[in-house]
């Protein structure tokens, strides 16, 4: 068992924290220092602000020496493929071979429409994550990759360098735990992700996945499976009570996504 750290970076967090955290995660043995890979606030906060997820990631590559680095999740909607295989493969090469790759199909509307993104229906963003893990996966491994789907085409790509870790980084895919997430998951991942369900429903949806590794033909010693819990901390028992009644005031709606995945 692993524990890491994962972090909601859009909620206003400073690079000063997000160095101080990745030092921390360093100082107390913690394996990992995940981000969120968002632009805008999830919480009702519209004026916080967010810095990039994988140039903040590069940027810690080079001040730590031993933690992990990652994003959970990175949207397919924010990248093209190759963008984003670009830039987990630098986080790579700067950190020594640290890098992992965190993807899903976005869920978070109106941050698309504030910034930009084309949001498009559920079924089509499953069909982009499908093309998306296969293409990092071919950019990764393949000397020269070529694809054609209904959402990408890629032509001869020679892309290089290659990651440090080989035959590629480690890439984790995240969901709610629909049959098509964890089919993705099973045939594409090295980890499946799943965030804020009880023990017993955290089983259940891993078991799911493992049928669907053995139905894939994959060797279980090659996938692992996590949760991601909340952590609510205080400087005494005052403040810890504190901030769980904020915590307890926030819409659901306003700070998770949809059942759709």
């Amino acid at each position: 068992m692993r524990f890491c750290l994962m972090i909601e970076g859009q909620e206003g967090v400073t690079w000063e924290q997000w160095l101080s955290l990745a030092l921390a995660c360093e100082e107390h043995g913690f394996e990992a220092l995940f981000r969120s890979d968002h632009y805008y606030s999830v919480v009702g906060a519209r004026d916080r602000g967010s810095t990039d997820a994988w140039t903040l990631l590069a940027s810690l590559a080079a001040r730590t020496e031993r933690v992990r680095l990652g994003t959970l999740v990175s949207p397919v909607t924010f990248r093209h493929p190759t963008v984003l295989a670009k830039a987990a493969t630098t986080v790579d090469e700067v950190s020594g071979g640290r890098a992992e790759l965190g993807l899903g199909a976005g869920w978070w509307t109106e941050e698309h429409a504030t910034h930009g993104f084309p949001f498009p229906a559920v079924s089509v963003r499953m069909e982009m994550l499908a093309e998306q893990l296969e293409i990092v996966h071919g950019l990764f491994k393949e000397p020269v990759f070529s694809f054609e789907g209904r959402h990408y085409a890629l032509r001869d790509c020679p892309f290089a360098p290659k990651p440090v870790q080989q035959p590629h980084l480690p890439v984790i895919v995240g969901g709610k735990g629909g049959a098509g997430i964890i089919r993705l998951a099973a045939r594409w991942a090295d980890e499946y992700n799943t965030f804020f369900v009880r023990p017993e429903e955290a089983r259940e949806r891993f078991a799911r996945v493992r049928e669907e590794v053995d139905a894939e033909g994959r060797d279980q010693g090659t996938f692992a499976t996590s949760l991601m819990i909340g952590v609510v901390v205080g400087a005494d028992r005052a403040e810890l009570i504190r901030r769980v009644e904020r915590l307890m005031e926030i819409d659901p709606e306003d700070a998770s996504s949809p059942d759709e995945y």
